[in-house]
């Protein structure tokens, strides 16, 4: 293969992972999207029935809160693409940077989640455990 080639190959490869790397993030972008307007869709619909927002105001949270945390997965997936074709340092530090960041976020929303997922089963529960008791 003479040199000319190997660019040729070389900006086929980057051009199809660019390609990728924005095809996977906007999958990302469109999973946090639709998880918003189903938690204000549901959020809404909860509010003009007049129900209590309370009981169910936690797990709307929960939803959105995972499909936060997926669609971080997917922006994550494709910062991490962008770099696979000879990174520089420059962009093996500002993925570095992203990847703390999202890594960060989605350790706290997980947590948050798994702490709201015992909070609504323990309130469910506890009906039970009352009637049980008496």
């Amino acid at each position: 293969m003479n040199a000319s080639s190997e660019l040729v190959a070389e900006y086929g490869v980057r051009e199809l992972i660019g390609w990728l790397v924005h095809s996977i993030e906007a999958g990302g972008a469109l999973i946090i999207f639709a998880g918003a307007v189903w938690a204000f869709a549901r959020f809404t619909t909860t509010g003009l029935r007049r129900r209590s927002l309370i009981s169910e105001f936690n797990e709307i949270r929960l939803s959105l809160g995972r499909f936060l945390v997926l669609g971080l997965e997917f922006q994550l997936a494709g910062d991490v693409l962008r770099t696979a074709v000879a990174p520089s340092f420059t962009e093996i530090g500002q993925l570095a940077a992203i990847a703390a960041i999202r890594t960060i976020l989605n350790f706290f929303l997980t947590r948050e989640i798994a702490q709201e997922r015992a909070e609504i089963e323990a309130d469910q529960q506890a009906p039970v455990q009352r009637t049980v008791a008496a």
